[in-house]
Order: C-alpha cells, then sequence, then structure tokens
C-alpha cells in the first residue's frame, strides 16, 4: 500500500488558507447580522405602523357608532401589560412577537381599552427563510473561496519555498545555487533577488579567499623547501634537530594549504579500488607512529569496500592524528562493516565545532574540548570527495567520536576516476 500523505497544516500555505477562511466567515457573519439586524428592524416598524394605522380607523368609528370593527377588541386578554392602563388617551404601540398591538382609552379614566394587533407570523417566517438562504450562499461562497486561497497560498509558498531552498544549497556549500529570475515585482521577488545577490558575493569572497590560500601555499613551498635542504646541511646536534623539526611541520603546514586549495576548486578526483577496509585503516593507523590498537570485527576481516585507499588512509591518520593531539588517552579505533570509529577519552570536540564544523586554523585547548585545524578541515573535505559521512559528536561518558560511513557500492562497479 502507498503511504497516506497527510499535509501540514504547520506550513504557511495552509496559515494563509487558514486566515483566509476566517476573514471570510467574519465578513460572512458580520454581513449576515446587519441583513438580519437591518429586515428585523424593518418588519416591527412596517407592523407597528399598520398596528398604529388600524387602531386610528378602528378608533374613529367606535366613537361614531360605538360598533368594533374586525380585528378591534375591548380590553383583550393578550394585550401586554404595558398597555392594559395606558397613562392619557394617547394611541401607544408595544412589540410582543409574534405580533404587533397598538391601544388607546376610549375616553376618560377607567374607560375601555381598545386594541387591535397586526400578526408578524408571514413576515418571521420570511425573516426566517432570509437567514437560511443566506447561510447556504455564505456556505458556498466560502467553499469556493477556500481552495481559492489554498491555491495563491501554495503559489507564494512554492515561492518561497524555493528560495529556502536556495539559501540551504548555498549554506551547505553550493555557490553555484541561485533562485533565478524572478517573476514580478513582489516581496517575494526582492527576497529571491537578495539572496541571489548574497550568493554572488558570498561566492566571490570565497573565491578570493581560496586563491588567495592557494598562492601563499605555491609561494611558500619553494622557501620552505629550500630551508629543509639548508637545515639537512648543519652540524648534527640539538639546534639542527629543532629547526629540522620546525620545518617538516611547517612544509606539512604548506601541505595541507595545498591541499585543501585543490580539494576548494574541486581538481581532486578519487581512484577508486576494492580494498579490504580493516587492513587499510591498519595502515593507516600503523603510518602515524602511535601505538594505537585497531579493533576489527571478526566477521568484518575480510570486509571489502570500493574506495580511493590513499585518501581513506589520509582520513583515519587525520582522525587519529587530532585525537591524539587534542584528546585524551586511550585513543581507539574500530572497525565494523563500512563504518570507521576513532574515539579518544579527552573533553570532547567544543560546541562551536560541533554546531558549525571544522573551521580552518581553529584549535581547542583541553580545557575548552578537542581542538581543531587544517586536518579535519582535510578530512572533511576529503570524506565529502568520497561520498562518505562523517559524524562528530561527543561520548555521553566523556571524549570526542569521529564516525566515518563510507557509501555502498555493490562488486564490479566502476573503480576509476570519479568526478568530484
Amino acid at each position: 500500500m502507498f503511504p497516506r500523505l497527510r499535509p501540514d497544516f504547520s506550513s504557511l500555505r495552509w496559515k494563509i488558507a487558514a486566515l483566509a477562511a476566517a476573514t471570510a466567515l467574519l465578513v460572512v457573519a458580520a454581513v449576515g447580522v446587519l441583513v438580519h439586524a437591518w429586515t428585523a428592524r424593518d418588519i416591527r416598524d412596517r407592523a407597528e405602523a399598520q398596528a398604529f394605522n388600524s387602531l386610528y380607523s378602528a378608533m374613529d368609528v367606535y366613537r361614531r357608532t360605538g360598533t368594533l370593527v374586525e380585528g378591534a377588541e375591548l380590553d383583550p386578554a393578550d394585550l401586554p401589560a404595558t398597555l392594559r392602563h395606558p397613562a392619557d388617551g394617547e394611541r401607544h404601540t408595544a412589540y410582543d412577537i409574534p405580533a404587533s398591538w397598538a391601544a388607546q382609552r376610549t375616553g376618560g379614566p377607567g374607560s375601555p381599552v381598545l386594541a387591535v394587533s397586526h400578526q408578524m407570523g408571514t413576515e418571521l417566517h420570511n425573516l426566517r427563510q432570509l437567514d437560511v438562504t443566506m447561510a447556504v450562499a455564505s456556505l458556498v461562497a466560502l467553499a469556493a473561496a477556500v481552495p481559492l486561497a489554498v491555491y495563491g497560498a501554495g503559489l507564494l509558498a512554492r515561492r518561497l519555498r524555493r528560495v529556502s531552498e536556495t539559501a540551504g544549497r548555498i549554506s551547505a556549500g553550493d555557490l553555484d545555487a541561485r533562485t533565478g529570475p524572478a517573476k514580478g515585482r513582489d516581496e517575494v521577488a526582492e527576497i529571491a533577488s537578495t539572496v541571489d545577490r548574497m550568493a554572488d558575493s558570498l561566492a566571490q569572497l570565497l573565491r578570493t579567499e581560496r586563491q588567495f590560500t592557494a598562492d601563499v601555499a605555491h609561494e611558500l613551498r619553494t622557501p620552505v623547501g629550500g630551508l629543509l635542504a639548508a637545515a639537512d646541511l648543519l652540524p648534527a646536534g640539538e639546534t639542527e634537530d629543532l629547526l629540522r623539526a620546525r620545518v617538516r611541520d611547517l612544509r606539512g603546514l604548506v601541505e595541507d594549504l595545498l591541499e585543501i586549495s585543490r580539494l576548494d576548486a574541486g581538481a581532486e578526483q578519487p581512484v577508486r579500488a576494492r580494498v579490504p577496509l580493516g587492513a587499510v585503516v591498519s595502515e593507516a593507523v600503523a603510518r602515524t607512529g602511535l601505538r594505537i590498537e585497531v579493533t576489527v570485527a571478526e566477521r568484518e576481516a575480510a570486509q571489502t569496500v570500493e574506495t580511493d585507499p590513499r585518501r581513506l588512509e589520509r582520513i583515519v591518520s587525520n582522525l587519529v592524528v587530532n585525537a591524539h593531539r587534542h584528546g585524551g588517552p586511550p585513543v581507539e579505533v574500530a572497525v565494523e562493516g563500512r563504518t570507521v570509529v576513532v574515539r579518544d577519552h579527552g573533553p570532547g570536540f567544543p560546541a562551536d565545532l560541533l554546531l558549525h564544523g571544522p573551521r580552518r586554523f581553529q584549535t581547542g585547548a583541553t580545557e575548552r574540548g578537542a581542538g581543531h585545524g587544517l586536518g579535519l578541515t582535510i578530512v572533511v573535505g576529503q570524506a565529502r570527495l568520497l561520498g562518505a559521512e562523517l559524524h562528530l559528536e561527543n561520548a555521553p561518558a566523556g571524549g570526542a567520536v569521529a564516525t566515518l560511513r563510507l557509501p555502498f557500492r555493490p562488486s564490479g562497479s566502476c573503480g576509476t576516476a570519479a568526478s568530484a
């Protein structure tokens, strides 16, 4: 069976539709109340006027002939209390549903009261029919207006969703994402245009930064190589060892900058091959020179994956070195299925790293948590190039945990170069 798609009533589309429906209901209710009140008042005024005129004619006949015309009565039993004992001899009216009464004394005080009534049953029935007709017409109009409101709100929501998706793609690193030319000159078109201009400015700034990084790395590579060659000519001793170590660190920094610039430029391409994951991870850890045990589940010892082994070694070695430098012992590496987990027992990753991801040249002292510089930045770029998922978190018991999950590629798939 197909899953049932439930509308998201918290979306802007349904909120606008609900607001339009509520507005329509308020308008319909206000118009209905006004029409009902005006019609009821008109019926009452006409009934009172007709009763008043009938009383005038009946009183004239009664005083001249002493007889009662049809519809006129003396002190009728159902006469409203307000008309039973009028204070003067003038004509008075009273409204008592479903009749309108008019009464007047026939003579002086104590004389009988002549009264006539006008029944409004037909008019009140017509009023009720008018109310029903208006209610039905309002429901029909509302039923037609709501779909139109939903459709119109949907058009607006789709345009806003397109802008939101573009902003999300830009935030995820796709600097070529654009909403494209916007139709109209409303606020949504203005927002879309602003997002595109922001993306253009951001892309230009990042291109300038990346070009600067690449230029600096290339310019430094030659003098750093010269420094390393000159250091080899120094006589052996503590000073020579210290200088050579610092020059190697500087050369490593330059190589990292060059690698990042190539990743940023999209110039790198993975060369995939089917390799045993446990063996590649063990080799990468061994090349760091650190005494760290790699745990590979027995059932996973022969597990092979299709990936770029050189880049995978680069990722694992950077994670291990980062855990060793900024975390706390022991550092543990585990391989299970297509997943590699590197964990230390230090203070964990800083909250800013977990929120925004690795940023270049940002490191953390041990009291703030596990640090990160270019190493994790390279890890993120290489993992993206391999199509792998990298998840950074802090373990509940303490320590930083980096989980690398390689993509599933069935045996026999293409193992040559793939586009970055």
